[in-house]
């Protein structure tokens, strides 16, 4: 039961964050911004995270779930009230700053939390659903604001996303007893480096892995609209291929336990990314509304599983005691992505056209898939024991 309950609040807070990335795009415009100014108030949501996921991870291997979880809601409801309070461009930016900058802490800390449920297949089941409530808010998110907008003007609907973190926070800070507390290994906890992560090479090559993985979905949420612009299409017709593709990542995603159970998660997540990568490959020969939808929900299918797997791999191969620190370091090379990312794209497609762009991202799939077929390889290779379960959970931030 607390797992779902954990699930639900997730959903709701992140409903708001959806929510607020249409929203912050289309009262920017409303406000005169350019795109320039738009893609920066983008990078604003994640250039606090690069420097904070670590310590986020670190906080809820050392004081457990409930704090860093109540600062998020805390901080993403504050972040949304501010453009309600005082509608202009500047607050636009700090709005950005402080939702990217407190609801890490949320983020991290769930995603912790949903670890600590559970091994072995078990766990990637949960990781599964939990990334089905991420997806389902992929739909809820943008489709809400946007209904909001129209009805009620971009300042009422910061106050109507502000509302959804109100339930988590009461939840948080009434009954943190719904979370469970976490028990693990403090000792020596100081003497511990976070360079001593990155040289654990399991760990450090699914950590390369999730940055590649999101190269994919920035690629997506970036360079699909102005690609469907290119091409021509009308802005309801871009909106129906982005749900197209969100549609795909759910569909992907209720399978995932299935095919990780009856194969192994690194070779599913190999599989998924050669997929990535053949979409990427044949999408600058699309030339019409319908190819462009088989391709995005082609896409959709090949990224969907990365981010659950990647997430359980990352937690399974981190050393006992700081799974925590793992899942945060691994959000750090995400929102670093994030960050470098659309500027990088942006830059050759201005330069080059988008066919390099797409090619370019093929490759960099293309090599996260082979590097999770050897890993799949050599798991297979493994005894028995050691392949289920390569490191002793019993002491992993288990819940009591």
């Amino acid at each position: 039961m607390t797992f779902y309950i954990v699930v639900l609040v997730t959903i709701l807070n992140h409903i708001s964050f959806k929510g607020s990335k249409v929203l912050i795009t289309l009262y920017a415009i409303d406000l005169g911004a350019n795109v320039a100014q738009i893609g920066l108030l983008f990078s604003m949501y994640s250039l606090f995270p690069v420097f904070l996921s670590l310590y986020a991870g670190k906080m809820s291997d050392r004081y457990g779930f409930q704090m860093p979880m109540l600062i998020g809601s805390i901080g993403l409801m504050g972040g949304l009230l501010l453009p309600y309070l005082y509608p202009s461009l500047p607050t636009l930016y700090a709005s950005a700053l402080i939702i990217g900058m407190c609801y890490i802490f949320y983020i991290v800390s769930v995603q912790h939390l949903i670890g600590s449920f559970g091994t072995g297949a078990a766990r990637t089941r949960h990781f599964s659903h939990y990334s089905l409530g991420i997806g389902l808010t992929a739909l809820l998110g943008p489709t809400i604001a946007g209904f909001a907008i129209d009805s009620a003007g971009h300042s009422q609907t910061y106050l109507l996303l502000a509302l959804f973190p109100v339930l988590p926070i009461l939840l948080l800070a009434i009954y943190p007893r719904v979370l469970p507390r976490l028990r693990g290994r403090k000792e020596k906890r100081d003497k511990q480096k976070t360079m001593d992560l990155v040289k654990i090479v399991p760990l450090r090559r699914a950590l390369v892995t999730a940055g590649i993985l999101e190269t994919g979905s920035e690629l997506a949420n970036f360079l699909l609209p102005i690609f469907g612009h290119s091409i021509g299409l009308s802005a309801s017709q871009i909106g129906i291929t982005l749900g197209v593709y969100a549609t795909a990542l759910l569909a992907v995603r209720v399978l995932m336990p299935i095919l990780a159970k009856y194969s192994s998660e690194e070779r599913v997540l190999s599989l998924s990314l050669f997929f990535s990568a053949i979409a990427c490959l044949a999408f600058p020969f699309v030339n019409g509304f319908l190819t462009l939808l088989v391709m995005a929900f082609v896409l959709g299918l090949g990224l969907g599983c990365g981010g659950p797997l990647s997430l359980v791999l990352a937690y399974n191969r981190s050393p006992d005691g700081r799974s925590g620190e793992a899942v945060g370091l691994r959000q750090t090379v995400n929102k670093a992505t994030e960050v470098v990312v659309p500027i990088l794209f942006g830059a050759v497609s201005t330069a080059m056209g988008m066919i390099p762009v797409f090619w370019i991202d093929a490759l960099m799939l293309a090599y996260g898939g082979m590097l999770m077929r050897d890993d799949a390889k050599q798991k297979s290779e493994e005894p028995p024991k050691a392949a289920l379960d390569p490191v002793d959970q019993s002491s992993k931030g288990s819940p009591t």
